[in-house]
């Protein structure tokens, strides 16, 4: 979410909430690039918490509900800011630090573990029987079916919320707006991958499902190209750049 004012050097203010997500911190990068001055904030902790407590006390206005399993994270398990080795082994005693997290700005174990604390807090009050979850980072099947992988690039939907409050947009930027730079079956993904990077481990096909018969069909770009003049990078380009990012960051090695 963004909001601009008037800045008092003239400059244009701009106002980036959630700004620690993948979305907002490359539309933060942009801004800055553009010369706009730019409060950023990490909204994520009130959400967190009070979206928890809502759930909670629905739950505690009705008997028939008998427990309450929340659906939290090892984020708020690991951060405890105590000295750890590789002989040191998480458990269900242990509980992230906020005052840890809050110093080293780690915004999404901080907002996980004040939501946990905050919803034991009125189980305990209000006599409601809670459990907790804690995954780690979940993998596996989907059981949702696969479609037209519709994709764009987090660089033109940063560029898109430029265009979009810009003066020079304003009269024209309004209503809804679809960003889709590219739709292709993911087979076709798989092959541009295989093409860009041939020593890619990577599986030779993908099985194109569609248990619900619904046709394929298209985005529309006409209004986001029209109306903010958005120019969508190629979806190989796009793929090119995510790859060479998470080689450089250590995440793949091939």
């Amino acid at each position: 979410m963004i909001s601009t004012n008037g800045g008092g050097d003239g400059k244009v203010a701009v106002c980036v909430t959630g700004a620690s997500g993948f979305i907002a911190s490359w539309l933060v990068k942009l801004l800055l690039q553009r010369g706009y001055t730019v409060n950023a904030t990490a909204e994520m902790i009130d959400p967190a918490v009070k979206g928890t407590l809502n759930v909670l006390k629905s739950c505690a206005k009705y008997p028939s509900v008998k427990r309450m399993v929340l659906t939290s994270s090892v984020a708020s398990v690991v951060y405890t800011g105590k000295p750890v080795d590789q002989d040191s082994v998480a458990d269900e005693t242990w509980l992230s630090d906020p005052e840890f997290c809050k110093e080293h700005k780690l915004w999404y174990p901080l907002g996980k573990t004040l939501a946990e604390m905050a919803a034991w807090d009125f189980a305990k009050e209000n006599g409601i029987d809670m459990v907790t979850i804690h995954p780690g980072f979940v993998i596996g099947n989907k059981i949702y079916p696969k479609f037209h992988c519709w994709s764009v690039d987090v660089r033109d939907v940063a560029e898109a919320h430029i265009k979009a409050f810009d003066h020079e947009n304003q009269v024209s930027a309004s209503g809804r707006y679809c960003l889709v730079g590219s739709s292709v079956p993911f087979s076709q993904v798989l092959g541009i991958l295989h093409k860009l990077y041939p020593t890619l481990p990577l599986a030779d096909k993908c099985e194109e499902v569609n248990s619900l018969k619904l046709p394929e069909f298209e985005a529309s770009r006409e209004k986001a190209e029209d109306g903010l003049g958005i120019k969508f990078m190629p979806l190989e380009e796009s793929l090119k750049d995510t790859i060479e990012c998470l080689k450089e960051k250590g995440y793949l090695h091939f």
